[in-house]
């Protein structure tokens, strides 16, 4: 091998190095599909309503335990887990407006209505 070759080779190596890298310390990715991890969850919907600290806690907690069940449906390869998953975010959707004042209920409709397509931040893309 002549030296060329080598540094091409050693050049090669160090870009695919420094990319895995990167995707490796990309949060969003660890959290499968681009989703929001439950903390951004609720801060996005702390920055549309305005929670409470209790608010806060309590929708963090709803999130946190859904990303636990949902990431069992990923693993188990559940042929009806987007059904699944669907009904999980109306039902966080209607158990997070139970948690909200007359006031803030309004502006939760709105934030779910700004969302793509209409669905929550973090949920499964529809499909065709």
């Amino acid at each position: 091998m002549n030296m060329t070759t080598i540094r091409t080779f050693a050049t090669r190596i160090s870009v695919v190095a420094v990319c895995s890298a990167a995707l490796c310390s990309m949060p969003m990715l660890a959290q499968g599909r681009g989703m929001m991890a439950p903390e951004q969850r609720v801060e996005a919907i702390d920055k549309a309503v305005t929670l409470t600290p209790d608010q806060k806690t309590k929708i963090l907690a709803l999130y946190t335990e859904d990303q636990k069940k949902m990431q069992a449906l990923r693993e188990a390869q559940d042929p009806d887990m987007r059904t699944k998953m669907m009904d999980m975010r109306k039902d966080e959707n209607t158990k997070i407006k139970d948690m909200l004042t007359d006031d803030q209920k309004p502006k939760f409709d709105e934030y779910l209505a700004s969302m793509p397509q209409g669905r929550p931040a973090g949920g499964p893309p529809p499909q065709n």
